[in-house]
């Protein structure tokens, strides 16, 4: 692979919906696609049972994130390329940006990139989608709208073979100003198992895309990780948005009023 690379399967990498909505949360979606545009739907080395496994996207994530993006009023930018192209969601530098392990599972077509391939994917997809999320960012804040920043994920309910008993994790590093008051809704209502950064935590280096465009720019943000077994179907993805939705807003809404104070 290299420059000779046909971009005739590729439309956009990277979707807007409703990027002039004025709710306060800018929704992210790293993971939202398994889709492998031509040619990586063949030189991978990915089996079709793998392209829909929780390896090549987080499935259920984009049917949450779409859900609040209507409920919220909310733009949401996400990704239209499989994770396993490139993981948006890890620095330029990093060794699995293009995994050619990821869990259990070897990528055969990732492994010795060229520098060339590597480039040519962060053109692609990686740079596009950032470059998206920081202009809607600044144009957020030219109108004078306020912006919380939250990313939405999904995961396995088993990993490497160890069972996790939590069916949504908030991860958030040092801005807690969102993980706090949606974690005691959470637990306020006795019949989840909520996780405090878990199953995933920052210095685990998933961490990435929330860091640069909410704790660089020092807005309020979140990480959010649904468990995958939970959000099989429309109707489950909306009553994760119709349960999160509420708590995110009021949140963010406290949280930028007093951001605003005290930077008044």
């Amino acid at each position: 692979m290299g420059s000779s690379h046909q971009n005739g399967g590729m439309t956009r990498a990277v979707e807007v919906l409703n990027a002039e909505g004025a709710g306060e949360l800018v929704l992210l979606c790293d993971h939202a696609s398994n889709h492998f545009p031509p040619p990586y739907d063949q030189c991978l080395g990915v089996s079709e049972e793998d392209k829909s496994a929780h390896i090549s996207w987080d499935p259920g994530a984009l049917g949450v994130a779409k859900a609040l993006s209507e409920a919220l009023d909310s733009p949401l930018v996400y990704t239209t390329v499989s994770r396993l192209v490139i993981d948006c969601n890890r620095e330029e530098d990093r060794e699995d940006l293009t995994p050619s392990l990821s869990e259990l599972t070897e990528i055969s077509g990732n492994r010795d990139l060229s520098e060339e391939e590597r480039a040519f994917r962060l053109d692609l997809v990686h740079r596009p989608f950032h470059n998206a999320i920081d202009k809607l960012l600044s144009l957020r804040k030219e109108r004078g709208l306020p912006s919380a920043v939250v990313s939405v994920h999904t995961y396995t309910p088993v990993y490497k073979g160890k069972q996790r008993p939590w069916e949504i994790g908030l991860i958030s590093e040092s801005d807690r100003s969102l993980a706090n008051p949606v974690l005691a809704g959470l637990n306020a209502r006795g019949d989840l198992t909520v996780g405090d950064n878990e199953p995933y935590a920052p210095s685990d280096g998933v961490y990435y895309t929330v860091r640069r465009h909410g704790e660089d720019r020092s807005l309020p943000c979140l990480m959010i990780e649904i468990r995958n077994d939970e959000v099989t179907t429309p109707d489950e993805e909306q009553r994760w948005a119709d349960l999160l939705g509420p708590l995110l807003k009021s949140a963010a809404q406290s949280a930028l009023q007093t951001s605003g104070e005290e930077h008044a």
